[in-house]
């Protein structure tokens, strides 16, 4: 499986479509979710930069494992690079450079600022506000350290029907994420380890061909 354009969590798979406004008649977020999310937000905001791991766990409707990766993700200003399993994904501010390990090809792609592509920079800072109407979930557990919160899309032609946030209260970094498919498959983005404001060097985020022999390059700007 591979990962379209990430995300930290490669949701880009499902949040990567046009921004929908809240309308009347959608219904309403529940005002006690808005601060946390919000601080989310801003705390990701104080970051000048980011590294973190995670882990991703697929499963079906039984609740069986069909799969599961690993990767790490890197952010630095609007800078970008993550890599999975057989899969990298550099992105340097103008240009965007997916390289797949199996053809040993990259092709390169030029940002547009004017689409709605997310980056994983935009999956925290305030993504909700747009896309999602939100609430704020019964703690799984008296004196949890976590907050978990419910996300529904408002387009309800994502083929997707909700996704869980599990917040943490002491951090306010999300610690995961569960999406749940309408097929009944279930995505669940771990973080294992994070890493902020560390000096992460420019060229970290452009691809060099030179490391990668023979590869193939497909330049589609």
């Amino acid at each position: 499986m591979k990962i379209s354009l990430l995300t930290f969590f490669a949701i880009s798979l499902f949040f990567s479509s046009n921004l929908i406004a809240q309308t009347k008649g959608m219904g309403r977020s529940d005002a006690a979710a808005k601060p946390i999310l919000d601080g989310v937000s801003a705390k990701f905001k104080t970051y000048k930069s980011v590294t973190a791991n995670f882990n991703l766990k697929i499963e079906n409707v039984s609740g069986k494992l069909i799969g599961s990766k690993s990767g790490n993700v890197n952010m630095k200003g609007n800078k970008y690079r993550v890599s999975v399993t057989g899969q990298e994904i550099f992105f340097d501010g103008s240009t965007i450079w997916t390289y797949d390990k199996s053809s040993n090809e990259v092709q390169l792609t030029k940002f547009d600022p004017s689409s709605a592509s997310v980056t994983p920079q935009k999956l925290f800072t305030n993504f909700y506000d747009k896309d999602f109407l939100y609430k704020l979930n019964d703690e799984p557990a008296p004196g949890s350290k976590f907050y978990e919160i419910e996300l529904t899309p408002i387009d309800k032609t994502k083929p997707f029907s909700k996704v869980l946030l599990t917040v943490d209260k002491k951090t306010m970094n999300i610690s995961n994420s569960k999406i749940f498919e309408k097929n009944g498959n279930r995505y669940t983005y771990s973080v294992t380890s994070i890493k902020t404001n560390t000096a992460l060097p420019d060229d970290k985020f452009v691809f060099d061909a030179k490391l990668y022999p023979k590869v193939e390059v497909v330049d589609l700007r």
